[in-house]
Protein backbone atom coordinates (compact mmCIF):
# COMPACT_ATOMS: atom_id res chain seq x y z
CA UNK A 1 0.00 0.00 0.00
CA UNK A 2 1.07 3.48 -0.66
CA UNK A 3 0.91 6.17 1.26
CA UNK A 4 1.10 9.43 0.69
CA UNK A 5 2.01 12.36 2.38
CA UNK A 6 0.11 15.41 1.16
CA UNK A 7 2.60 18.25 1.50
CA UNK A 8 5.46 19.97 0.20
CA UNK A 9 6.51 21.30 3.12
CA UNK A 10 9.97 19.47 2.67
CA UNK A 11 10.18 20.56 6.89
CA UNK A 12 6.95 18.77 7.52
CA UNK A 13 7.73 16.18 5.09
CA UNK A 14 11.42 15.22 7.14
CA UNK A 15 9.49 15.33 10.64
CA UNK A 16 6.57 12.90 9.54
CA UNK A 17 8.98 10.51 7.81
CA UNK A 18 11.31 10.42 10.92
CA UNK A 19 8.31 9.76 13.02
CA UNK A 20 6.94 6.67 10.99
CA UNK A 21 10.51 5.54 10.92
CA UNK A 22 12.15 6.65 7.98
CA UNK A 23 14.80 8.52 6.32
CA UNK A 24 14.17 11.85 4.74
CA UNK A 25 13.23 9.73 1.04
CA UNK A 26 10.35 7.90 -0.17
CA UNK A 27 10.82 4.78 2.13
CA UNK A 28 8.21 2.01 3.79
CA UNK A 29 6.85 1.28 7.09
CA UNK A 30 5.04 -1.69 8.62
CA UNK A 31 2.48 -1.23 10.97
CA UNK A 32 0.62 -4.41 11.99
CA UNK A 33 2.39 -6.47 9.65
CA UNK A 34 0.97 -3.95 6.74
CA UNK A 35 3.63 -2.75 4.46
CA UNK A 36 3.34 1.12 3.27
CA UNK A 37 5.16 2.81 0.74
CA UNK A 38 5.52 6.42 2.52
CA UNK A 39 5.95 9.52 -0.17
CA UNK A 40 5.73 13.20 -0.39
CA UNK A 41 4.46 15.51 -3.05
CA UNK A 42 7.50 15.52 -4.53
CA UNK A 43 6.61 12.39 -6.81
CA UNK A 44 3.29 14.48 -8.11
CA UNK A 45 4.78 17.68 -9.36
CA UNK A 46 1.88 18.24 -11.07
CA UNK A 47 -0.48 17.80 -7.77
CA UNK A 48 -2.95 20.74 -7.81
CA UNK A 49 -2.87 22.91 -4.72
CA UNK A 50 -4.66 23.06 -2.10
CA UNK A 51 -6.13 26.10 -0.65
CA UNK A 52 -6.24 26.01 3.14
CA UNK A 53 -9.13 28.39 3.76
CA UNK A 54 -11.03 25.96 6.45
CA UNK A 55 -12.15 27.50 9.87
CA UNK A 56 -10.26 24.74 11.96
CA UNK A 57 -7.28 22.92 11.85
CA UNK A 58 -9.00 19.76 10.84
CA UNK A 59 -11.05 21.30 7.98
CA UNK A 60 -7.58 22.21 6.68
CA UNK A 61 -5.99 18.51 7.23
CA UNK A 62 -9.04 16.46 5.68
CA UNK A 63 -9.52 19.10 2.63
CA UNK A 64 -5.90 18.68 1.97
CA UNK A 65 -5.93 15.06 2.07
CA UNK A 66 -8.87 14.55 0.29
CA UNK A 67 -8.37 16.53 -2.74
CA UNK A 68 -4.57 14.78 -2.81
CA UNK A 69 -6.34 11.08 -2.59
CA UNK A 70 -8.40 11.64 -5.49
CA UNK A 71 -6.14 12.91 -7.30
CA UNK A 72 -3.28 10.06 -6.68
CA UNK A 73 -5.83 7.02 -5.98
CA UNK A 74 -3.60 6.89 -2.79
CA UNK A 75 -4.18 6.16 0.76
CA UNK A 76 -3.25 10.17 1.90
CA UNK A 77 -1.67 11.77 5.31
CA UNK A 78 -2.34 15.33 5.41
CA UNK A 79 -1.85 17.59 8.65
CA UNK A 80 -2.55 21.15 9.23
CA UNK A 81 -0.88 22.93 12.54
CA UNK A 82 -1.12 26.02 14.25
CA UNK A 83 0.54 28.01 17.24
CA UNK A 84 -2.51 29.41 19.93
CA UNK A 85 -1.08 31.95 22.43
CA UNK A 86 -3.65 32.80 25.19
CA UNK A 87 -2.55 36.76 25.28
CA UNK A 88 -3.51 36.72 21.73
CA UNK A 89 -7.00 34.68 22.48
CA UNK A 90 -5.65 31.89 20.22
CA UNK A 91 -4.16 33.84 17.50
CA UNK A 92 -2.46 33.11 14.94
CA UNK A 93 -3.96 29.77 15.26
CA UNK A 94 -5.12 28.11 11.93
CA UNK A 95 -3.50 31.47 10.40
CA UNK A 96 -0.41 31.07 11.81
CA UNK A 97 1.62 29.97 8.36
CA UNK A 98 -0.46 33.02 6.84
CA UNK A 99 -0.74 35.51 9.13
CA UNK A 100 1.98 38.15 8.67
CA UNK A 101 1.71 37.20 4.93
CA UNK A 102 1.37 34.41 2.40
CA UNK A 103 5.10 35.53 1.46
CA UNK A 104 6.59 35.82 5.17
CA UNK A 105 9.58 33.66 6.15
CA UNK A 106 10.00 31.28 9.55
CA UNK A 107 11.95 34.70 10.21
CA UNK A 108 9.37 37.48 10.10
CA UNK A 109 7.14 35.18 11.85
CA UNK A 110 8.90 34.70 14.62
CA UNK A 111 9.99 38.25 14.62
CA UNK A 112 6.27 39.38 13.90
CA UNK A 113 5.00 37.45 17.19
CA UNK A 114 7.78 38.82 19.97
CA UNK A 115 7.04 42.12 18.46
CA UNK A 116 3.27 41.89 18.99
CA UNK A 117 4.04 40.54 22.47
CA UNK A 118 6.59 42.48 23.66
CA UNK A 119 5.57 43.92 27.83
CA UNK A 120 3.89 40.80 27.78
CA UNK A 121 3.86 38.53 30.88
CA UNK A 122 1.58 35.42 29.74
CA UNK A 123 3.50 33.45 27.67
CA UNK A 124 1.52 30.59 27.60
CA UNK A 125 0.52 28.73 24.59
CA UNK A 126 0.26 25.29 22.50
CA UNK A 127 0.94 23.71 19.36
CA UNK A 128 -1.84 21.99 17.79
CA UNK A 129 -1.81 19.25 14.95
CA UNK A 130 -4.81 17.81 12.87
CA UNK A 131 -3.68 15.09 11.23
CA UNK A 132 -6.22 13.50 8.27
CA UNK A 133 -6.27 10.15 6.80
CA UNK A 134 -8.33 9.56 3.32
CA UNK A 135 -8.04 6.57 1.22
CA UNK A 136 -10.21 7.36 -2.11
CA UNK A 137 -13.25 5.64 -1.13
CA UNK A 138 -13.53 5.66 2.46
CA UNK A 139 -14.36 8.90 4.42
CA UNK A 140 -12.04 10.89 6.14
CA UNK A 141 -10.95 10.58 9.65
CA UNK A 142 -9.29 13.33 11.77
CA UNK A 143 -6.97 13.10 14.86
CA UNK A 144 -5.61 15.65 17.12
CA UNK A 145 -2.25 16.15 18.89
CA UNK A 146 -1.40 18.87 21.19
CA UNK A 147 1.82 20.44 23.00
CA UNK A 148 1.35 22.74 25.69
CA UNK A 149 4.08 25.44 26.29
CA UNK A 150 5.41 28.89 25.96
CA UNK A 151 6.50 31.54 24.47
CA UNK A 152 10.36 32.65 24.54
CA UNK A 153 11.39 36.43 25.01
CA UNK A 154 14.39 35.69 22.23
CA UNK A 155 14.68 32.98 19.52
CA UNK A 156 16.75 29.70 20.69
CA UNK A 157 18.34 27.31 18.30
CA UNK A 158 18.59 26.11 14.68
CA UNK A 159 16.58 23.31 14.52
CA UNK A 160 12.94 22.58 13.19
CA UNK A 161 11.37 25.02 11.18
CA UNK A 162 7.86 27.46 11.81
CA UNK A 163 7.64 28.97 15.43
CA UNK A 164 10.59 26.18 16.74
CA UNK A 165 12.82 29.21 17.77
CA UNK A 166 10.10 30.91 20.30
CA UNK A 167 8.62 27.73 21.92
CA UNK A 168 9.17 25.66 25.06
CA UNK A 169 7.14 22.80 25.55
CA UNK A 170 6.43 22.07 29.23
CA UNK A 171 8.69 19.75 30.91
CA UNK A 172 11.60 21.21 29.40
CA UNK A 173 13.62 24.54 29.65
CA UNK A 174 14.64 24.86 26.12
CA UNK A 175 12.92 25.95 22.77
CA UNK A 176 12.13 22.85 20.10
CA UNK A 177 14.62 24.37 17.97
CA UNK A 178 17.24 23.71 20.58
CA UNK A 179 16.06 20.11 21.64
CA UNK A 180 16.59 18.85 18.01
CA UNK A 181 14.38 16.97 15.95
CA UNK A 182 14.62 13.55 18.11
CA UNK A 183 13.24 14.99 21.02
CA UNK A 184 10.67 17.35 19.08
CA UNK A 185 9.43 14.18 17.07
CA UNK A 186 8.53 12.04 20.49
CA UNK A 187 6.76 15.02 22.21
CA UNK A 188 5.36 17.92 20.05
CA UNK A 189 2.01 17.69 19.10
CA UNK A 190 2.53 15.96 15.46
CA UNK A 191 4.23 13.48 17.04
CA UNK A 192 1.10 12.98 19.46
CA UNK A 193 -1.49 13.13 16.77
CA UNK A 194 0.74 10.70 14.25
CA UNK A 195 1.02 8.39 17.04
CA UNK A 196 -3.05 8.21 16.93
CA UNK A 197 -3.14 8.34 12.93
CA UNK A 198 -1.12 5.02 13.00
CA UNK A 199 -4.09 3.42 14.40
CA UNK A 200 -6.04 4.41 11.16
CA UNK A 201 -3.24 2.77 8.91
CA UNK A 202 -4.04 -0.43 10.61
Amino acid sequence: MRLVLATHNQGKVRELAEMLGNSYQPSAINTDNHYIEVISLKSYPDAPEVVEDGATYAENAIKKASVIAEYTGHLTLADDAGLEVNALDGAPGVNSKRWVGEDATDAQRVESLLKVLEGVTDRRARFIAAIAVVHPDTVPEVVIGVCEGRITYVPAGQSGFGYDPIFVPDGYEQTFAELGEKIKNRISHRANALQQALTLLQ
